[in-house]
């Protein structure tokens, strides 16, 4: 089946609070929906982030390199011609989520031509995958509320905490507070979104090494090149590369480098074709990974427990699944659930969503 038609649908959806992190905060979600048009009339569906302070993409960037770039390059291709389809789309330096969102719409129509479920496609191992729940800056008392109802009413039970903020104290302040309320049987780990220095690093991970954190995860800029490969030697808490870690390229740079000991695999940015890629590296490499989340809507965190749920290493580990809640609205016909701790893989052919028209053409900013 032919491609006849790409879209990129700009959308906004306001969080119910601001979401904050070392490396910028986020008030709305400025996504883009984008839907990839098969000749039998299938259509594909996947959601792109922007986060212009990781990756420089904005809202009006993906939708002109998709617009003007990457449509007239894979319109008139099958969507079995997914190499062909990277490659072209590679041409063009950057843009990953632009990049991924196009690739896992075209496996969404490929699914749904074929009337099979994508994590079927790409590998099948188990139906549903643990959620693992961001808390970002607040203070102390609102951070470990948030973390108490996400317990409760979803069965969560392990924490990403957004750190890197100055003095090192308040962070670790967070942690010990958090760890403190929820017990020793709630998994715990940070992220500082590179805002802070090696040495900082080293002594807030020195400070908190009686909370038992499982990971840290990209606490120094990726430049801190020394620096990371001398903090990386100084704890014995897993490090894992994000940001720094987009590509295979980049996953092997840091692993050989000594810069992280583990990767975080996000299908916002990688795509299902790419994230293949740096998983399939990682099994090589020994390597254990983690499914992260840019901040996805529905559409997004859709993907990523397909994806995650497909392949045995990623399915073994919380997936960051639960962005979505602080946002006030999404655009499915059937909202995600979190029961017990755990996300289902939608049934039904393709990624096992639905655009629910009228919430689209409600959100959507270019009506």
């Amino acid at each position: 089946m032919k491609i006849v038609r790409i879209e990129a649908i700009p959308f906004a959806v306001p969080y119910r609070k601001p979401l904050r992190f070392a490396s910028g905060e986020v008030h709305t979600a400025d996504h883009v929906l984008v839907r990839v048009h098969g000749e039998d009339g299938l259509v594909g569906v996947a959601e792109a982030p922007p986060r212009p302070f990781t990756y420089g993409e904005t809202q009006e960037s993906i939708i002109a390199v998709i617009d003007r770039i990457f449509a007239p390059e894979l319109v008139g291709l099958t969507v079995f011609e997914r190499e062909v389809m990277a490659a072209r789309m590679d041409r063009t330096v950057g843009n990953p989520t632009a990049k991924a969102a196009v690739d896992m719409a075209v496996w969404d129509l490929l699914g749904r031509s074929l009337d099979v479920p994508v994590s079927q496609l790409l590998g099948g191992y188990t139906d549903r995958m643990s959620v693992s729940h961001m808390v970002g800056f607040a203070p102390d008392a609102e951070m470990v509320a948030e973390a108490e109802r996400m317990r409760d009413t979803y069965g969560i039970t392990t924490f990403k905490v957004k750190v890197g903020r100055r003095p090192v104290s308040l962070d670790v302040g967070a942690c010990r507070a958090l760890r403190e309320a929820l017990g020793p049987d709630v998994d715990l780990y940070v992220d500082g979104n590179r805002g802070w220095k090696p040495s900082e690093a080293a002594r807030a991970l020195h400070a908190m090494a009686d909370l038992d954190l499982t990971l840290s995860e990209e606490l120094c800029p990726a430049d801190d090149v020394l620096g990371r490969r001398w903090l990386v030697s100084q704890t014995p808490i897993p490090t894992v590369a994000d940001e720094s870690a987009t590509r295979p390229g980049e996953v092997t740079r840091e692993l050989l480098g000594g810069s992280a000991n583990m990767i975080s695999i996000k299908t916002a940015r990688t795509g299902f074709t790419g994230s293949q890629r740096v998983l399939h590296l990682c099994e090589g490499l020994g390597t254990e990974v983690v499914m992260g989340n840019q901040i996805d809507g529905q559409v997004g965190t859709a993907c990523s427990v397909v994806f995650g749920a497909a392949h045995r290493s990623t399915s073994g580990r919380a997936g960051e699944l639960s962005n979505f809640l602080d946002m006030s609205d999404d655009l499915l016909t059937e909202p995600l659930q979190i029961t017990g701790g755990e996300m289902h893989v939608r049934p039904g052919p393709g990624i096992g969503i639905e655009i629910d028209p009228d919430k689209l053409a409600h959100y959507r900013q270019d009506a």
